[in-house]
């Protein structure tokens, strides 16, 4: 479970406190981190690519990409492709990176659950 369910909370947000029975605080961050994302992509938001570029787009990379299963679902289907032209886009490419945050923070509380490390 140590392995399994930080895995699978990285894939689905929320999902790793799920598998553990923790329903509420899954259902919650499940749809706190996709509603942060799709209000992301909605505001035309930008959703970085794997580079070696700018050390700010590297760091944008990093934080999109704790999204898991909405990073590799949005790259896929060329969501966020999109020059940010307005503030409304600025805020949606945020949106974007601080839901992929949020969800590594998820990931390592399923893992301290799945450890006996948190009640």
């Amino acid at each position: 479970m140590a392995v399994v369910a930080p895995a699978l909370a990285w894939l689905i947000p929320g999902a790793g406190h799920l598998i553990q029975k923790r329903w509420i605080r899954g259902f919650l961050l499940m749809g706190s981190v996709v509603t942060m994302f799709v209000l992301g992509l909605l505001m035309q938001g930008r959703v970085y690519q794997p580079n070696g570029g700018d050390i700010l787009d590297i760091l944008g990379f990093i934080g999109d990409i704790g999204a898991g299963g909405l990073y590799i679902a949005s790259r896929f289907n060329e969501w966020g492709h999109v020059v940010v032209a307005h503030a409304t886009a600025d805020y949606g490419t945020k949106y974007i990176i601080v839901a992929g945050l949020l969800n590594f923070i998820c990931v390592a509380d399923a893992y301290h659950i799945a450890i006996g490390k948190k009640p």
